[in-house]
């Protein structure tokens, strides 16, 4: 725990740091006293005192702080001749500007630095990996397979996403895919923004080649020689010819990794000329993911009468090979719907009437059972060094591209397209520091850098109590002459604040509906 903690510290400590940094650096170019700078907020733990300013450290580490003299608007006929040149309020529209703008700007700096070095040293970053691709898809149609791997665009080598727009140079007439370790061609007729927008909808989530006998015995589908789960149940169906399936002696309960000898033999030899989920259901294997993992308190499924364990064959006598098989089935079906299951090796029929919700304006049926199918860990690669000028664009790149990205995804999040769920709190924020710190370290700078950004971009929103706001009070101030009637300012900033509260409030509500 206390390790997670430091690690929260340290990811988002410096992010605040430089935030504040770039309003006191503006601050002080402008000649304005800064009479506290503090890292946190609440009470100050440290603090010490050099020149005008005190500099503190705080007990809450979500954000900070730089208290600048003659910040107070109403109090600009307060402040003396001889002391006009060191307060805020009585400088130029335009050094206010920066002053306020200041703090955004430094996280969009400290996030273009990051990439840069980055770049120079080389940094480990998730393959570019095509999730499951359905026989009907658009991306089965060009001649993509399954966890494909993106290795080449135009023959020019990409390790990132944002390789894909760079090298194609516009356009992608061809892309090199590693399929089951073999390098293919695909030939394609696409801009780079086509290509992700057609993307998004294979989310590199492919099974762990896990499944369950009907007698309730677990085993692994392999490729190659001895037991391996170097590729996934959905790669696995991609080539024909013959796999073998072995014993495994459980699942490690930290890492859902299935643990097994390696020097174990096959106890079955697959062909699969017809096809991977043909050649396990005639041998009586089945997928994880149509074991049921539990099954909700009071649902249709528990009602009628369905267990953890079970195993899902059939749904009104169509046989289903996956549980997104079945979820589809379930939507599509009218009224009852008759599910067969295999439970310690007997055959079992049950008929469920699903629940009809409606989420996000879409009609869904649910039964109320969870899958048991394990997801393979995403692999990393390492990208090359890059020289220095080739690294300062693709950093601007970068951090341009990260920008674009965080305001397209708050404009989904207004206009509902994604769900205000999908927002995280401290805990989701510890979460991802801590986990990014356990994958690499460049993973985790690469987080710091795009989180950098986020909080360059919220703090620009129109808000009262934002930079941003007081960007608009500014421009407001420039039209009408003066600032705003405190009557005005006050409203605006309670308002301001009630959004504040609402988000934070909301985020945390989802961080504990997440993790407790």
């Amino acid at each position: 725990m206390l390790e997670k903690i430091v690690i929260f510290i340290l990811f988002l400590g410096p992010l605040v740091f430089f935030h504040e940094l770039g309003h006191f650096l503006f601050a002080r170019l402008f000649g304005v006293r800064v009479e506290v700078f503090s890292i946190g907020f609440g009470p100050k733990l440290f603090r010490w005192k050099k020149g005008d300013t005190e500099y503190a450290i705080s007990l809450i580490p979500l954000g900070g702080y730089v208290k600048m003299f003659g910040d107070d608007p109403f109090n600009k006929d307060g402040i003396s001749e001889e002391e006009k040149k060191f307060s805020f309020i009585h400088k130029k529209k335009w050094q206010r500007f920066w002053i306020v703008f200041g703090g955004p700007l430094a996280n969009f700096i400290l996030a273009f630095f990051i990439f840069f070095a980055l770049f120079l040293t080389g940094e480990k970053v998730p393959e570019i990996k095509i999730g499951n691709v359905a026989k009907e898809t658009r991306f089965y149609k060009l001649g993509f397979r399954s966890g494909d791997i993106v290795n080449k665009v135009n023959e020019h080598l990409v390790t990132s996403p944002s390789d894909i727009v760079l090298e194609s140079d516009g356009h992608i007439s061809s892309l090199t895919v590693v399929r089951l370790g073999k390098k293919e061609v695909v030939k394609v007729d696409m801009k780079p923004e086509q290509f992700f927008e057609e993307m998004v909808n294979y989310p590199p989530f492919l099974l762990l080649p896990i499944v369950k006998s009907a007698d309730g015995n677990l085993f692994i589908v392999s490729k190659g020689k001895g037991p391996n789960i170097d590729y996934s149940l959905e790669e696995l169906a991609v080539e024909g010819g013959h796999l073998d399936i072995y014993p495994i002696k459980s699942i490690d309960n930290e890492t859902s990794q299935p643990i097994f000898d390696k020097d174990a033999k096959p106890v079955t030899h697959l062909d699969v000329t017809n096809g991977l989920k043909h050649a396990l259901f005639t041998n009586n294997y089945f997928p994880m993911d149509l074991v049921v993992k539990s099954v909700q308190m009071k649902s249709p499924a528990d009602k009628a009468g369905l267990l953890a364990g079970d195993i899902i064959t059939t749904v009104n006598g169509k046989e289903v090979n996956s549980f997104d098989e079945l979820r589809g089935e379930i939507q599509e079906n009218e009224g009852q719907a008759s599910l067969k299951v295999i439970r310690k090796g007997e055959i079992k029929e049950f008929n469920i009437t699903p629940d009809v919700r409606t989420e996000n304006g879409v009609t869904v049926k649910l039964i109320g059972v969870y899958s048991n199918g394990i997801y393979a860990a995403g692999k990393y690669v390492t990208t090359e060094p890059m020289n220095f000028f080739k690294a300062i664009p693709r950093s601007f790149y970068r951090t341009w591209d990260g920008v674009v990205k965080t305001f397209e995804g708050f404009k989904k999040l207004i206009t509902a397209e994604v769900s205000l769920k999908n927002i995280g709190g401290p805990l989701t924020i510890g979460k991802v520091a801590s986990d990014s710190f356990n994958t690499s370290i460049s993973y985790f700078f690469q987080l710091m850098a795009l989180i950098s950004i986020n909080l360059g971009v919220i703090n620009l929103f129109p808000i009262p109590v934002l930079d941003g706001g007081h960007i608009v009070f500014l421009i407001l101030e420039a039209i009408n002459g003066g600032p705003l009637s405190r009557r005005k300012l006050e409203i605006a900033q309670q308002f301001g604040l009630s959004i504040l509260l609402l988000l934070m409030i909301g985020a945390l509500f989802n961080d504990f509906t997440r993790f407790f």
